[in-house]
């Protein structure tokens, strides 16, 4: 039997870019494709069911809610995908992810966006300097190397139900990373492609959602430094 795919797509407003996202996805090799939609007040839902993803509604807002919601929703994955709706990323590098862990080598691959200097360059600045921030710390403190915090990542479906994730909000993307590393898992990143987002970022578009974003990251690793174990 071939193995069952999810995709988690959080989208809060995102009309104009997730039929992109879902267009671009290679759909022969997925299981499912659920977006969630996080209580927008666009159309991101009907464009969604429109482009053939099956959309469920979480009305608590925060990225980690949406993904969370996504996944009590999922069909028995072997893998789970997570990509934001924003058009960002380049969903057919999907494989990218996906080759390590079908092969048996990786529990947990990341799409680092800092690898590839174009990709790279794409990224805002604040985004670019609060990066290396927090990698940065996950090193010092946890003793792993990063070079990304980047929302496009797949991980095993025992591997993820084995780290517990609970984070509502921003916190989410690094709470994975560390006790991904803290669990064990066998952990690789892969260079991503990644260009502009459509629409302005709500969270590094806005200095008052750059500000929410970095303090909450930081908050996380060191809640998960003082809580040991």
């Amino acid at each position: 039997m071939p193995p069952r795919i999810s995709v988690v797509i959080p989208a809060y407003n995102e009309a104009p870019s997730i039929g992109l996202v879902l267009d671009a996805l290679p759909r022969e090799t997925l299981h499912e494709i659920i977006v969630v939609d996080n209580a927008s007040t666009d159309a991101t839902a009907d464009a969604a069911r429109r482009h053939g993803a099956r959309v469920v509604r979480e009305s608590r807002r925060g990225y980690g809610s949406a993904c969370l919601r996504g996944m009590a929703e999922m069909d028995n994955p072997d893998i789970v995908v997570f990509l934001d709706a924003d058009f960002s990323d380049y969903p057919e590098e999907i494989d990218l992810l996906l080759e390590p862990i079908l092969q048996g080598e990786k529990d947990f691959v990341l799409g680092s966006r800092m690898i590839k200097p174009g990709s790279q360059a794409a990224l805002l600045p604040q985004a670019r300097y609060g990066n290396k921030l927090a990698v940065f710390l996950i090193r010092l403190f946890f003793g792993h190397r990063f070079t990304d915090l980047g929302p496009f990542r797949a991980i095993r479906r025992e591997a993820l139900d084995a780290i517990a994730m609970c984070d509502t909000n921003f916190g989410w993307t690094v709470e994975m990373q560390i006790k991904a590393v803290r669990k064990g898992l066998r952990i690789a990143e892969v260079p991503v492609s990644y260009r502009d987002r459509v629409g302005v970022s709500k969270i590094t578009g806005t200095v008052s959602g750059t500000l929410k974003a970095g303090t909450k990251i930081i908050y996380t690793i060191f809640k998960y430094l003082w809580a040991g174990k």
